[in-house]
């Protein structure tokens, strides 16, 4: 028997969390031989080669209005990682962590006050459970004040949960291939734009060194943190709500507290694994029967999404 769309694409986003988070030690390793902003830039330019390979003979990377969207998702894309990178110099790691998840309260309060869009009850409750799950697990207790940092990081939250949002919008409308190939080569033109003007403001200063740990690095986030990450993400956006790609992107922490302890032998404190319980509980809720429509208002039905469409 197989699996209804609904589910597959829950589970596909799943995967997508647990690549993030896994490949979260492979990152953090690879910052010592690159600034921030140049290693986004050259993730974001190996995968939009190898997408643009795999996907060069599609006719939908010629659909009308596919430059357009892919110019706003890689603007989102561009814009978090960005104000990420800048906040990261003035606030501590686990509170960027805690921050940049905020994207989840951020996708279904974007939904409601710019498309008007009534939320279930059961979705809100998901929504606030794993917000504080997320707390717990990334926020040590007595620790959490507000900086510059922090004001900062608040707009990557915003730029992450507009990208969720845009591809709940975009992916119904458009092929898959043609997305992921726009959205992630727009990343690279909007990061390459980003680059020399944080360089200028004395945000960053750009610092490359090669090395196998950095190859290797590039290698597995640009093949499946970004390439297959972000062509699944717009494939199973089709049929799922982007409050769920919220709450399901909510597991990302948990995945990388799971990869820190099986890599680097780190353990979660009492704390921590509360706050991986709410994240869980909030994801099941919003499992629940009726917690949310599966695709935008007003976008194609999932039947009509698969089909002729190319991907």
């Amino acid at each position: 028997m197989s699996l209804p769309l609904r589910l597959k694409a829950d589970l596909a986003l799943a995967l997508v969390s647990f690549i993030w988070g896994a490949t979260f030690v492979v990152v953090q390793a690879a910052l010592v031989d690159a600034s921030p902003l140049v290693f986004v830039l050259l993730r974001f330019a190996l995968a939009a080669a190898l997408l643009f390979v795999i996907f060069r003979r599609r006719g939908s990377l010629r659909e009308p209005g596919m430059a357009r969207a892919g110019m706003v998702l890689g603007f989102f894309l561009a814009a978090g990682y960005a104000f990420q990178t800048i906040g990261l110099k003035y606030t501590t790691p686990a509170k960027s962590a805690f921050i940049t998840a905020l994207s989840v309260v951020m996708v279904p309060l974007v939904l409601v006050l710019v498309f008007r869009r009534r939320l279930r009850a059961v979705a809100v409750a998901g929504v606030g459970t794993a917000t504080v799950g997320l707390y717990y697990l990334t926020v040590p207790a007595g620790e959490f004040t507000i900086s510059r940092g922090d004001l900062i990081t608040l707009f990557c939250a915003l730029a992450f949960a507009g990208h969720i949002v845009a591809i709940g919008h975009y992916a119904p409308r458009h092929s898959v291939a043609g997305l992921a190939v726009w959205q992630v080569a727009a990343g690279l033109v909007w990061t390459a734009v980003a680059l020399p003007l944080t360089a200028a403001a004395g945000l960053e200063a750009p610092r490359l060194a090669w090395s196998p740990r950095l190859a290797g690095a590039l290698l597995v986030t640009a093949v499946l943190a970004t390439a297959l990450a972000f062509s699944i993400q717009t494939w199973a956006q089709r049929f799922t709500s982007a409050t769920h790609t919220a709450l399901l992107f909510s597991l990302e922490p948990v995945f990388a507290a799971l990869s820190s302890y099986l890599l680097l032998g780190e353990l979660l404190s009492g704390r921590g694994w509360l706050g991986a319980g709410l994240i869980l509980a909030g994801v099941l809720l919003a499992e629940l029967p009726g917690a949310a429509p599966p695709v935008m208002p007003g976008a194609p039905s999932p039947a009509n999404a698969v089909g002729p469409r190319p991907v």
